[in-house]
């Protein structure tokens, strides 16, 4: 019987550890968060430069780091909003959706790879007779899935703004309007250059990053493709912290991540963090390219979905 209440003691502690709040209401945890559909994979890619992070931040009261997932926008946003997770690091999509729906502050940009900003193309076979993007009506694109920047918030703004009417598609097979743009999401970047390659549709979507990656977009694909269209450029990622973070935390977390890419310390825990290279101020055109596209995403939740 004593063991099974020493179980049950120590269970209700984790619990209780699991459920503290975030450092506003009164602690001294970081919590860093990011939505995930493979948790245990981003947890090894977030947790060590949480690690290199929180010792450096001793001086504001900083003593333990946490990770926490959430399974989709909605419920990161919750999070952000009940002072459950402290600062996020998203794609420039999902960062401007946690901006509208939790006041998310963005804090800085993300280098990954030595990139800070990236574009979607679009593209075609060279025999389907589409030459530019003003050719689509009556055809059928092919997006990657809805929470993704470049190959869906991006390009569907993009066409919209061209006064396209999107509608989606029950199958990639499915009869397009002469007046309209056929949509189907494909799940993955290789589906998307897969189906365009076998015909199933017209025309497909993605960064250019990825429209130079085998992985993605096979060479022997590509060679018969041409590129008909393309976005302006975003973001490619964004650090944010939720709004009623102190501004003290704010700001030496701020100045912690901007200085790791010069400190050797930092390098392995930079690479793990989705292999980025450095932190960025905001500067004027980001804030415009940010700004641009949370206009863009509004529309595409007004008119598309």
């Amino acid at each position: 019987m004593t063991t099974h209440l020493l179980r049950f003691a120590a269970a209700l502690l984790a619990l209780a550890a699991f459920a503290r709040p975030a450092l506003a209401d009164g602690h001294d945890v970081l919590v860093l968060g990011r939505i995930s559909d493979d948790p245990k994979a981003h947890y090894e890619q977030l947790k060590p430069l949480l690690d290199y992070v929180v010792p450096r931040m001793a001086d504001v009261g900083i003593r333990e780091g946490r990770v926490l997932m959430a399974r989709d926008p909605q419920q990161m946003a919750s999070y952000l909003r009940r002072g459950r997770v402290d600062w996020v690091t998203e794609t420039a999509g999902t960062a401007v959706l946690l901006q509208q729906r939790a006041r998310a502050r963005p804090l800085l940009l993300t280098e990954r790879e030595g990139v800070s900003h990236y574009h979607s193309v679009f593209f075609a076979r060279r025999d389907s007779g589409l030459r530019a993007l003003a050719d689509l009506p009556g055809h059928s694109v092919a997006f990657q899935r809805p929470s993704s920047t470049s190959a869906y918030f991006a390009p569907a703004s993009e066409l919209l703004a061209r006064g396209f009417s999107l509608e989606i598609l029950l199958s990639p097979t499915e009869r397009v309007e002469s007046d309209t743009v056929g949509y189907v999401f494909a799940q993955s970047e290789l589906n998307i250059s897969t189906w365009v390659h076998k015909r199933l549709v017209d025309v497909g979507v993605m960064s250019h990053l990825d429209w130079v990656n085998p992985k993605r977009m096979p060479a022997a694909f590509r060679r018969d493709f041409m590129v008909i269209g393309r976005t302006r450029e975003y973001p490619r990622a964004v650090e944010l912290v939720r709004g009623g973070l102190e501004p003290r935390i704010t700001a030496r977390l701020r100045e912690v991540l901007l200085q790791a890419a010069q400190d050797p310390q930092a390098g392995p825990a930079l690479r793990e963090f989705f292999r980025t290279t450095r932190f960025l101020p905001f500067d004027a055109d980001s804030e415009r390219d940010l700004s641009h596209l949370a206009t863009g995403i509004a529309r595409v939740r007004v008119d598309v979905e």
